[in-house]
């Protein structure tokens, strides 16, 4: 009998954040690595949820959502993004950013496509893609500028070039596309006829002013891009695994039909509570951003006083550190480990993001979490690091 299990799938480890993740369980480590928020949720969502579970209808919905779901994130994009979608044709819920992804991708991707993806990557990109048939053509970019290389992302465009798979709000940099890269990333799929999977799940998480921009809304860009939106994001909500994607009929349709195939349709009382959850006031929407704009700042104060230096985080749940100043002779997943059985707190290591290596020095914490907790956080980190920073942070790396 020949051995069980794909090869491709196979050769992948257990993620890094379920990893980090029950290291932090058995120790009793504060969990600062994986990005889920505290609390559960915006209760007028979570009451919707519960009252259709016990008066609505909790049989098969369409495979395509429902379709007051499918209506609001079709207002949603014309009210955030001014695009005018057609609900019917041009929506499709899945179950959660990931789901959403694995279709496009299996949908898409013929057998030999080339695909670019930009590192750092969310680690789901690179075993889909594979998985597909698609060949990875890989563009970095590196802490601590996070810019984008546009010598290397043009030379990883050819004529093979299927699409582009790329993330922003980027996790786990928290760098948001400039207009200017957005347009640049633009022209290339103009000149070789290519597509792209954009993964916005952070769209509504981003600081200082800065405005998320989907590559959809660019010139010529309107049936190139599919664009995928996660309620666990939105409404930090991440157990719920709702997600969204909205595409021209020529991309949906193949997308639709790997979704079949997959989880084929998603609770629909959790989609009933997000399409009331879409249509929430600005304030909302507003307010996640500004709050999470605040604990970024309450843990990145408290990252620096501990020695550690702190990169610009421009949006999502994370912040990128260096660890250098604090003499740790070890690499990244070395200092995280170090972390959680040590101080007990829980970080992720950034080379876990990166296929060929090269970035050892660099440790990633979420601040979705209580003030409580990252206090706790921090007082842990403090005391176990007392007088062993070499030097003060730079002051050109803040937070923003």
């Amino acid at each position: 009998m020949t051995a069980g299990g794909n090869s491709i799938l196979t050769s992948y480890g257990t993620s890094i954040f379920e990893v980090m993740s029950r290291l932090a369980q058995e120790v009793g480590a504060i969990n600062l690595g994986q990005g889920f928020p505290d609390g559960n949720g915006p209760p007028d969502v979570v009451a919707v949820a519960a009252d259709y579970l016990k008066n609505g209808l909790n049989q098969y919905p369409s495979m395509m959502g429902i379709p007051e779901l499918r209506q609001a994130v079709a207002t949603h994009n014309k009210r955030f993004y001014g695009l005018d979608v057609d609900w019917r044709t041009e929506v499709m819920v899945a179950s959660g950013g990931t789901e959403c992804l694995a279709s496009a991708l299996f949908g898409l991707i013929e057998p030999g496509d080339e695909v670019v993806l930009i590192e750092p990557l969310y680690d789901s990109y690179l075993p889909i893609v594979r998985r597909a048939g698609g060949v990875p053509k890989l563009v970095r970019i590196a802490p601590p500028r996070w810019e984008l290389p546009r010598d290397e992302l043009t030379a990883a465009f050819s004529d093979r070039t299927k699409l582009i798979l790329f993330n922003s709000p980027m996790n786990p940099c928290a760098k948001v596309f400039t207009p200017d890269e957005l347009g640049f990333i633009a022209d290339l799929l103009k000149k070789h006829d290519a597509l792209a999977v954009c993964d916005e799940v952070y769209e509504h998480i981003k600081f200082d002013g800065r405005a998320h921009l989907p590559l959809m809304t660019f010139p010529g860009m309107r049936d190139r891009v599919a664009r995928i939106g996660s309620a666990g994001k939105t409404f930090s909500l991440t157990g719920w695994k709702v997600g969204y994607i909205t595409a021209a009929p020529r991309l949906l349709t193949p997308i639709a039909k790997a979704h079949q195939f997959i989880t084929f349709t998603t609770p629909p009382n959790l989609q009933k509570a997000v399409a009331y959850g879409l249509g929430k006031e600005d304030a909302y929407f507003d307010g996640l951003a500004a709050e999470m704009q605040r604990k970024r700042d309450r843990l990145a104060a408290g990252l620096r006083s501990v020695g550690l230096d702190v990169l610009p985080c421009h949006g999502t749940y994370f912040i990128t550190t260096d660890f250098r100043p604090l003499g740790f002779n070890g690499d990244d997943v070395e200092f995280c480990r170090h972390l959680t059985t040590e101080a007990r707190v829980a970080a992720v290591p950034v080379s876990a993001f990166y296929e060929g290596g090269g970035v050892k020095h660099f440790a990633r914490f979420a601040f979705c979490k209580d003030d409580a907790v990252l206090d706790e956080a921090i007082g842990r980190l403090q005391k176990h690091f007392a007088g062993r920073a070499r030097n003060a942070p730079h002051p050109s790396t803040g937070s923003r």
